[in-house]
C-alpha cells in the first residue's frame, strides 16, 4: 500500500508540474504580446510627435496598427485562458494581461483618431482583417469598434469642421454586421452605427451640403442603440429600412456613392448571404436616396463588367435592379453610359436596357436623352476632352447607332406607349437622320445591321401604323435603305405614304418640323431630309400655294449654304409658278431668288435662273414691272460667268425680260446700256449657245431702242467689228452721254483671260473712245492708255497688233485734248449741229468684197479719213 500511495503521490506532483508549466507558457505568451502592442504603441505615439509625410506616417501606423491587431486577436478567447489557471488568483491574473492586451489595442487606436479623425479608415481596415480568419473574435473586434467610434462622435461635436472619408465604406460594413445572425455582434454593430451617422451628421452640419427633412432631429437614429435583439428576427425587415433611411438622409453624396460602390461590390461575394443582405440593403437605401448617389456613369459600368464577366451571375437580378433604381433619378448619366458600349450592343447591354425600361415614370427623360444622343453624327470625332461626355478611351461617337438600337428594345415597352407618342415627330425625323448617317458609314462592315431604320419600323408598329410599315415594305423601301443613293427617295416615300394613310401624328409632326426649320438644324445635310419631308407632307395636305409661314421657310432655304438644300427649294418654288399672283410675297420670293444669282455653286445659278424664268411667265405685269429694273440689273454679273451654260442662260434671260416689259422700255434703257458691252463681246464667245444668245437679246435690245443692226447679227451677214461701229454710231444719235460708263464696262475685260473678250474689249474701246474724244478728260484718257499699254505686251499677237493700233487711236485723241480752247469749244458745239459716223479703223476679220453698200459707203469714209488729220464731218 505504501508503495501504491507513493506512485499516487509522485502522479499528482507530476500533474500540478504540467498544470504550472502550461500556465506558465501562457501566461508568458500573454505577456509577450502585451509587451508587443506596447512597444507598436510607444511607435505610434513616436510617430503622432514627428513631422513625417501625413500619408508615409498614416501608411506606417497601419502596418504597425495590423501587426498589432494579428497579435492580440490571435490569443485564445478569455475562457480558454481561465482553464489554464490552477487557482482563481491565477485566473484573475490571466484575465487582468488578457484584457489589458485589448485596452491596450483600443488605446492606440483612440490614440490615434485623437490626433486626427481621418484615421477612423483603420476601423474600416480592421473588418477587412476581420473576415480573412475565423479565429478572429469578431464580437471583441466590434466591441473595440463600437468603443471608438463612440469616442470618434464626442470628438466630433467639439470641431466645426468634420472629415472622415472612410464614413461610407464604414457605414456598408457595419450595415451588413448589423443583419448578422449572433445578436451580441448585431448589438455591437448597430452601436458603432449610431456613432457612425452621429458623426456623418456632424459633417453635414458643417458643410451644409444635405437638407434637413422632417425625420432629422436628434433622435431619428437612436432606435439603433434601443434594439431588442429578442424580437428583431421578426422586426428584420423594418430595421433594415430604417437603416437604409438614416444612412442615405445623414451621408453626404460621395460618401453615400461609397456606401453603395461597396455594397455593390459585395453582391459578388463568395458568401451567398452576405451578397443577399447586400442586395437587400442596396435596394432600400436606392429606393429613397438614389438622387443623392454621384458616379453613376461609373457605377452603371462596373455592373455591366460583374455581368458580362459572370453572366450567370446569382445576383444578377439586383444588379440590374440598380440599374432601374439609378434610371428613376438619374436618366441621362445612365442612357448616356448604356450607349457607350461596342456594337452591335451585346446581351448583356440589352439586359441593361431593359432594367432602365421597367422605369415608366422616366420614360420621357429616357427617350429625351436617346434624341439627345441621336442628334451626334456616327463615326464623328469629338475634337476636345471637354466635349466628351463619356470616359471610353474611343473618341469616335458610335453611340448614335447604340441609340437606335436601344430604341428597338425601349419603344415596345408598354409603359412607354404614352411618352412615345409625346415625341413621335421628333423620333421619327431623328431616325430618318440616322438612316442617312449610318448609309454613309464606313466604319461599320458592309453587311451591318441597319438600326436606324428597325428603330423606324419599329416606331411606326408603336405608333398605330402598321398599315404604313407594310405599305412601305411593299415597295420594298426598307430593303433599299442600305442603298445611299436611295436615301432621299427613300424619306419622299415615307412622307408619301404616311399621307397617303393620313397619319394621325400630322398636326403635331408638322408643327415640329415647322419649329426645326426655324430653329435651323445642326448640320447642313440635315436640311436636305427636312425639306424633302417637309414638301411631300405639304403637297399631300395642302393646295398650291403653301401657308405664308411654310412660304418663308422655302424663301430662306434658297441662299442655303447647302446647294442640294437651294435646289429643292427652288424646284418646289418653280412647280407653285401657277399660283404665284396668289402668292403676297411674290417680291420677297423673288428676290431670294436673285440673290441665288450670287451662288458659287452653278447648278443653283442654273436652277435659280429657271425657276425666276418660269415664275415671271405667270406674273402679273404690275408687279413684273415694279421688280424688272432689279432683276435687269441681276442678269448682268451673270453674263461674265465662267459657266458657258450660265453666260447663255443669263444672256438670253435678258432679252426675254426686255420682250416682256417692251412697254417699259424708258425705264430699261439704262439697264440695257448696263448689259451692252457683255452682250457685244460675247459675240465672239467660242461656245455657239452663247454666241446665238447674244444675237437673240441685241435683236431684242435693237428693236427697244430703235437700232437698225438686226440684218448684221445674221450669221451670213455677221461681223464683228462691223457690229461695234453700227451699235456706236447708233449711240452717237441717241445716248452719246452713256460713252464713258461703257468705256468703263469695256476696260474691265481686258484683264480677262479669255483672249476673244481681250480682243473684242480692245476694238470697242478704240470706237468708244472715238465716239467720246471731245468729252473725255485728261485722267480718264490716262486710266486707258494704262490699261491699253500692258496689251501691247500681250502673249497673243492678234491682242499685241490690235492693243498697238487702239494705242494709235488714243494718241491722236490725245494730241487733239492739247489743241486751243477756242477750237475746242466750237468743235464741241459743231457736234450739235452734226452727226459723225464712225469708219472702220481696225479692219480685222472683214472682207469688203463680200459687204453690202453700207460696208462700202463706210469704207470710202474711211478713206477720207485717212486723207485729213483731222475728223471727217458728214452731215
Amino acid at each position: 500500500m505504501s508503495l501504491r500511495t507513493s506512485k499516487i503521490g509522485h502522479f499528482q506532483t507530476l500533474h500540478n508540474c504540467v498544470k504550472w508549466h502550461r500556465m506558465e507558457s501562457i501566461a508568458n505568451s500573454l505577456l509577450d504580446t502585451f509587451s508587443d502592442l506596447l512597444c507598436h504603441q510607444s511607435m505610434i505615439l513616436a510617430m503622432n510627435s514627428s513631422f513625417i509625410d501625413p500619408l508615409v506616417q498614416y501608411e506606417s501606423q497601419l502596418s504597425i496598427i495590423e501587426s498589432s491587431f494579428r497579435k492580440a486577436f490571435a490569443i485564445p478567447s478569455l475562457e480558454v485562458v481561465k482553464t489554464r489557471g490552477t487557482n482563481a488568483e491565477d485566473k484573475e491574473e490571466l484575465e487582468s494581461v488578457y484584457m489589458s492586451i485589448f485596452n491596450m489595442y483600443e488605446d492606440t487606436l483612440l490614440i490615434l483618431v485623437s490626433k486626427d479623425l481621418y484615421k477612423l479608415q483603420i476601423l474600416k481596415e480592421m473588418m477587412k482583417w476581420m473576415d480573412e480568419d475565423n479565429l478572429y473574435f469578431q464580437e471583441r473586434v466590434m466591441v473595440i469598434i463600437s468603443r471608438v467610434l463612440s469616442f470618434a462622435s464626442k470628438k466630433a461635436r467639439g470641431h466645426a469642421s468634420v472629415d472622415v472619408p472612410c464614413s461610407g465604406v464604414l457605414a456598408a460594413e457595419l450595415s451588413l454586421l448589423c443583419c448578422h445572425t449572433d445578436p451580441s455582434i448585431i448589438q455591437q454593430a448597430s452601436s458603432a452605427m449610431y456613432y457612425l451617422l452621429s458623426i456623418a451628421k456632424q459633417q453635414n452640419a458643417g458643410t451644409n451640403t444635405t437638407k434637413s427633412t422632417k425625420n432629422d432631429g436628434p433622435g431619428s437614429h437612436d432606435f439603433l442603440l434601443s434594439l431588442d435583439t429578442q424580437v428583431l428576427s421578426q422586426t428584420m425587415n423594418q430595421f433594415k429600412t430604417k437603416i437604409a433611411q438614416s444612412v442615405g438622409q445623414y451621408l453626404m453624396p460621395s460618401l453615400l456613392t461609397d456606401f453603395v460602390w461597396s455594397l455593390l461590390k459585395k453582391l459578388s461575394s463568395p458568401s451567398h448571404v452576405t451578397a443577399f443582405e447586400a442586395a437587400a440593403i442596396l435596394k432600400l437605401t436606392l429606393e429613397s436616396h438614389a438622387q443623392k448617389v454621384t458616379k453613376v456613369s461609373k457605377i452603371v459600368d462596373d455592373i455591366y463588367q460583374q455581368i458580362s464577366h459572370n453572366f450567370s451571375h446569382t445576383m444578377k437580378h439586383a444588379l440590374l435592379r440598380v440599374i432601374t433604381l439609378l434610371t428613376r433619378t438619374s436618366p441621362k448619366k445612365v442612357i448616356f453610359q448604356l450607349m457607350d458600349y461596342p456594337l452591335p450592343a451585346d446581351n448583356t447591354v440589352i439586359l441593361m436596357w431593359e432594367a432602365a425600361g421597367y422605369e415608366s415614370s422616366v420614360a420621357p427623360d429616357v427617350l429625351s436623352t436617346i434624341l439627345l444622343i441621336l442628334k451626334g453624327k456616327p463615326g464623328e470625332m469629338e475634337e476636345t476632352q471637354m466635349e466628351r461626355r463619356r470616359f471610353s478611351l474611343d473618341a469616335t461617337n458610335m453611340m448614335p447607332v447604340a441609340a437606335s438600337q436601344a430604341l428597338c428594345t425601349f419603344l415596345p415597352v408598354g409603359s412607354y406607349k404614352k411618352a412615345v407618342a409625346q415625341f413621335f415627330p421628333q423620333l421619327l425625323m431623328a431616325l430618318m437622320l440616322q438612316l442617312f448617317y449610318t448609309s454613309q458609314l464606313r466604319v461599320l462592315p458592309q453587311d451591318r445591321p441597319l438600326f436606324a431604320r428597325d428603330a423606324l419600323r419599329v416606331l411606326l408598329n408603336c405608333s398605330g401604323l402598321q398599315e404604313v410599315d407594310l405599305a412601305l415594305k411593299k415597295k420594298n423601301c426598307w430593303n433599299q435603305f442600305s442603298q445611299v443613293l436611295f436615301h432621299h427617295h427613300g424619306v419622299y416615300l415615307i412622307a408619301k405614304t404616311l399621307s397617303e394613310h393620313n397619319f394621325p401624328q400630322f398636326p403635331e409632326t408638322l408643327h415640329y418640323l415647322y419649329k426645326t426649320s426655324v430653329e435651323g438644324p445642326r448640320r447642313s445635310e440635315d436640311s436636305i431630309i427636312t425639306i424633302i419631308f417637309l414638301t411631300e407632307l405639304l403637297n399631300n395636305f395642302f393646295k398650291d400655294p403653301f401657308p405664308e409661314e411654310f412660304l418663308v421657310l422655302f424663301r430662306d432655304w434658297v441662299n442655303d449654304s447647302n446647294p442640294e438644300v437651294s435646289k429643292l427649294s427652288l424646284q418646289k418654288i418653280a412647280s407653285m409658278a401657277p399660283v404665284i399672283n396668289e402668292i403676297e410675297s411674290a417680291c420677297s420670293l423673288i428676290t431670294s431668288i436673285l440673290e441665288a444669282f450670287l451662288s458659287k455653286e452653278k447648278t443653283v445659278v442654273i436652277r435659280a435662273l429657271l425657276t425666276l424664268r418660269r415664275l415671271l411667265g405667270r406674273l402679273d405685269k404690275v408687279t413684273y414691272s415694279s421688280l424688272c429694273t432689279n432683276i435687269a440689273s441681276s442678269y448682268c454679273p451673270l453674263m461674265d460667268h465662267s459657266n458657258g451654260g450660265i453666260r447663255s442662260m443669263a444672256i438670253r434671260h435678258f432679252g426675254e425680260l426686255l420682250r416682256d416689259m417692251s412697254q417699259y422700255t424708258w425705264m430699261l434703257s439704262h439697264v440695257i446700256l448696263g448689259g451692252l458691252v457683255p452682250l457685244i463681246l460675247f459675240l465672239e464667245d467660242k461656245e455657239q449657245r452663247v454666241v446665238k444668245a447674244c444675237k437673240y437679246t441685241l435683236d431684242i435690245c435693237a428693236s427697244q431702242l430703235k437700232w437698225s443692226i438686226s440684218y448684221l447679227l445674221k450669221d451670213e451677214n455677221y461681223n464683228f467689228e462691223l457690229v461695234v461701229i453700227n451699235i456706236c454710231n447708233n449711240l452717237v444719235a441717241s445716248n452719246e452721254n452713256q460713252i464713258t460708263d461703257l468705256i468703263s464696262d469695256t476696260l474691265g475685260f481686258m484683264g480677262s483671260s479669255r483672249v476673244y473678250l481681250r480682243r473684242g474689249a480692245v476694238i470697242l474701246v478704240g470706237y468708244l473712245a472715238k465716239l467720246g474724244e471731245y468729252f473725255l478728260l485728261k485722267d480718264e484718257m490716262a486710266v486707258m492708255f494704262e490699261v491699253i499699254d500692258k496689251l501691247r505686251w500681250d502673249e497673243d499677237p492678234i491682242t499685241r497688233d490690235l492693243a498697238e493700233m487702239t494705242h494709235h487711236i488714243l494718241t491722236e485723241i490725245a494730241y487733239k485734248m492739247t489743241s486751243s480752247t477756242i477750237k475746242k469749244n466750237f468743235r464741241r458745239i459743231f457736234r450739235f449741229i452734226y452727226t459723225k459716223r464712225l469708219k472702220p479703223l481696225y479692219n480685222w476679220n472683214m472682207d469688203l468684197t463680200d459687204s453690202d453698200s453700207d460696208t462700202k459707203e463706210m469704207k470710202s469714209d474711211k478713206e477720207g479719213f485717212a486723207e485729213d488729220n483731222d475728223d471727217d464731218i458728214i452731215i
